[in-house]
């Protein structure tokens, strides 16, 4: 089994501390099941390989190790020792365990970067299902590249190759890239080495967090992990698909977080607070046509709808699992004519101009920004500020001073794993007096949630409103 990754761009040497691997030496790990080595192919400032190569032992695995069978000629002749399975999932987990976290002391911001990156498995059994590599990785954002050969040459009659050959690549962090092959793997082969027990649920959602639950192929993947435990397949796919799966679900990742005290937990929720102090700030703005950029599962789109004043409601996001969500949460098929009338559901882009976005009188982005690549927030800024140009717009983001109020976070630690960066409140207003100066918008800063002295309010909200 063969994992190769590689970094392009400049320096590209670091790939050596983001994995926590020298580049300069060869390494070897022992393993239940065989041995796992990690060398490096290519080291240069352009373009750098490191290669992950399991060596399992077949004889070890039919004397009933780990991964053995029950028993017969399977346990001697299979395709276990060589193709890519829950054994290379593992091997990932035990190897590169730091680098899945994200975390790199040295080099923490370089973690933190999405970069260019390739990763290549030499041989995955896809049993010749040709979409499902493109299904499984493509919705994150990845250019997939598959190669499958005959057999045996010599033999054509035998016909075409159950494994393929999977290069996936793509601008993402390499801690995300490292939780995608190791959820997604064992997807493919739907046959595990070691025994499933009940925290295996939860490992699928710790090292899917933040994507997984918005993958259009989630309830295929779940039952797929689980192929022969078909009750946990359904409680994961539970958990994926309720409504206050809030630890999956990164637009409302400041609603979860709960002091332990039974106290705190009887408080209305943040999220509910934040949407209502939006909502106001929409009637108060005399809007009567609204677009919810980043909907969601539309919880805000649901509050709007119950309001005479607003005529016109347009929910968008670029996830369409999460659009078809929605429609299921807002009964869209029983829903009364008076808000059907109103709504419109719309798959689309923040980072993309959209002459769909024009026309509005207000615009809302409701803990939505903070999960946009920083590279990225420029396009936003014109396409919403410049190119739809709406009377108001309505942002919200956290405040990351406050995080100081969370004791089970870490110093720098973002609250959700799918936050590129969280402004602090200096951040946020120095933001807004940019988008003002640029645009031609006045803007006013509110608080959001219970008050703190030092750190102010969990959540912050800017009410842009057009000049002239």
């Amino acid at each position: 089994m063969l994992l190769t990754i590689t970094y392009e761009g400049e320096n590209t040497q670091n790939l050596g501390f983001l994995l926590h691997k020298n580049p300069d030496r060869a390494q070897q790990f022992d393993l239940s099941y065989g041995k796992a080595y990690v060398f490096y192919t290519e080291v240069s400032n352009e373009r750098t390989t490191a290669a992950l190569l399991l060596d399992i032992d077949p004889i070890d695995l039919a004397r009933g190790k780990i991964g053995s069978k029950d028993g017969g000629l399977f346990d001697y002749v299979n395709d276990r020792p060589y193709t890519a399975t829950s054994f290379m999932s593992t091997a990932i987990n035990r190897i590169f365990g730091t680098a899945m976290n994200g975390k790199c002391n040295k080099m923490q911001a370089l973690a933190d970067t999405p970069l260019k990156l390739t990763a290549c498995i030499s041989a995955i059994k896809d049993g010749g299902e040709t979409e499902l590599a493109k299904q499984l990785f493509e919705p994150l954002g990845y250019t997939v590249e598959t190669n499958r050969t005959v057999l045996d040459e010599k033999f054509p009659e035998w016909g075409i190759s159950p494994y393929i050959e999977l290069t996936i690549s793509g601008t993402v962090r390499l801690a995300d890239m490292l939780n995608h092959i190791y959820v997604l793997i064992p997807v493919f082969d739907k046959q595990k080495h070691y025994y499933i027990a009940d925290d295996e649920i939860q490992k699928l959602l710790n090292h899917g967090e933040g994507w997984l639950a918005t993958h259009p192929y989630k309830e295929k993947i779940a039952r797929r992990y689980f192929p022969v435990k078909r009750s946990f397949a359904r409680k994961a796919i539970d958990i994926l698909l309720a409504d206050d799966a809030e630890p999956t679900e990164p637009e409302s990742e400041t609603a979860e977080i709960k002091e332990e005290s039974s106290e705190l937990e009887k408080h209305t929720p943040l999220n509910t607070i934040r949407l209502n102090a939006v909502k106001d700030a929409v009637l108060a703005s005399g809007a009567s046509t609204v677009i919810d950029l980043g909907c969601g599962e539309c919880r805000l789109t649901s509050l709007l709808l119950n309001e005479s004043q607003i005529k016109k409601v347009t929910a968008c996001d670029v996830s369409v699992s999460e659009l078809e969500k929605a429609s299921g949460r807002l009964h869209l098929d029983r829903m009364q004519p008076y808000r059907k009338n109103k709504l419109t559901l719309m798959q689309a882009s923040l980072t993309y101009k959209d002459k769909r976005f024009e026309g509005y009188d207000c615009a809302c982005i409701i803990e939505v920004i903070e999960h946009i690549e920083p590279m990225r927030i420029s396009a936003v800024e014109r396409n919403i500020f410049e190119f739809a140009s709406p009377v108001t717009v309505i942002v919200t983001t956290p405040n990351k001073d406050y995080n100081e109020n969370y004791q089970f976070l870490n110093s720098d630690e973002l609250r959700h794993n799918d936050h590129r960066f969280e402004w602090t409140r200096a951040e946020f207003k120095a933001w807004t007096e940019h988008i003002c100066r640029d645009f031609g918008y006045s803007c006013i800063i509110r608080g959001i949630g219970d008050i703190d002295e030092n750190y102010g309010t969990p959540t912050q909200m800017g009410v842009f409103t057009k000049n002239g």
